[in-house]
């Protein structure tokens, strides 16, 4: 039987992400790395945690292009960006130990994209039994550490 997984604290930002002044991904690669919550740099892509997370862990690969259409991504850019998303796994498996991951795009404000200006995929550990009843009845997701941390101890276990 599928199970959704219910992310009621999203919506605030979905509805308010075109509020925001310029691009989040753009942002955050003129940052440093621990403002941006960037947690690693590629070539031609990067990976940064997701300030509204599903799950503890959640990152989000992005090429360092602004780039708005999933059909405009150059060969090299979407080749980095599921290399780095595989990387994302192996780093998450190493500190987290999740029994298995959502990995996807949402491609326009339909689809669930809460930021439409930039392509963007993401990487969601999922644990048994990882949905509950605070999100459901409380409005509330209960995140085990800081995302500043989940930074750090991701940056360090990312591949060199």
């Amino acid at each position: 039987m599928t199970r959704p997984l219910w992310a009621p604290w999203r919506l605030e930002y979905v509805g308010s992400a075109d509020e925001q002044d310029g691009c989040i991904f753009c942002r955050a690669l003129e940052g440093s790395d621990e403002d941006g919550l960037v947690v690693h740099r590629g070539e031609r892509a990067f990976v940064l945690l997701n300030k509204f997370p599903y799950a503890s862990g959640h990152v989000m690969v992005a090429p360092t292009r602004h780039l708005g259409e999933f059909g405009e991504l150059e060969a090299d850019e979407a080749v980095e960006i599921h290399r780095l998303a595989s990387q994302g796994m192996g780093a998450l498996a190493q500190v987290y130990e999740p029994q298995g991951y959502n990995l996807g795009w949402n491609l326009g404000r339909i689809a669930g994209a809460g930021i439409t200006d930039h392509v963007h995929m993401h990487l969601v550990p999922r644990w048994a039994g990882d949905t509950n009843f605070m999100p459901v009845l409380a409005d509330v997701k209960v995140l085990p550490e800081h995302l500043h941390e989940t930074r750090l101890k991701l940056a360090g276990a990312w591949p060199a």
